[in-house]
């Protein structure tokens, strides 16, 4: 069974960073791409950053130019380093791997950490 866990969510003031960690583990094969989601209150879950195995990254509008998605293939792990963070960043952030086993590919989310920006 494959799972996913994130760290790094917390409470920082606007301006700040935080750094967030999802590292699946498991029966794992591959894994084709990494992504980060965000959902505030009363809001759907949306798209915030992705990155391909191969290295090409996409990122929403409201993360470009602040927000940067990296991976280290070999642990298994995406990141998402957040800087200039605003209060309208505030949600619960989730990671989300598409993953291949022996038996099975699919895509896994993990269990989502709070970010929240308030001074």
């Amino acid at each position: 069974q494959v799972q996913l866990v994130e760290s790094g969510g917390g409470l920082v003031q606007p301006g700040g960073s935080l750094r967030l960690s999802c590292a699946a583990s498991g029966s794992i094969v591959g894994i084709n791409a990494m992504a980060w989601y965000r959902q505030a209150p009363g809001k759907q879950r949306e798209l915030v950053a992705a990155i391909t195995s191969g290295g090409s990254t996409g990122y929403a509008d409201s993360a470009k130019g602040r927000f940067t998605i990296s991976s280290d293939n070999a642990k298994n792990t995406v990141y998402l380093q957040m800087d200039s963070l605003e209060p309208e960043d505030t949600a619960v952030y989730y990671c989300r791997m598409d993953i291949a086993t022996m038996t099975y590919r699919a895509p896994v989310w993990g269990q989502g950490t709070q970010v929240t920006v308030s001074s």
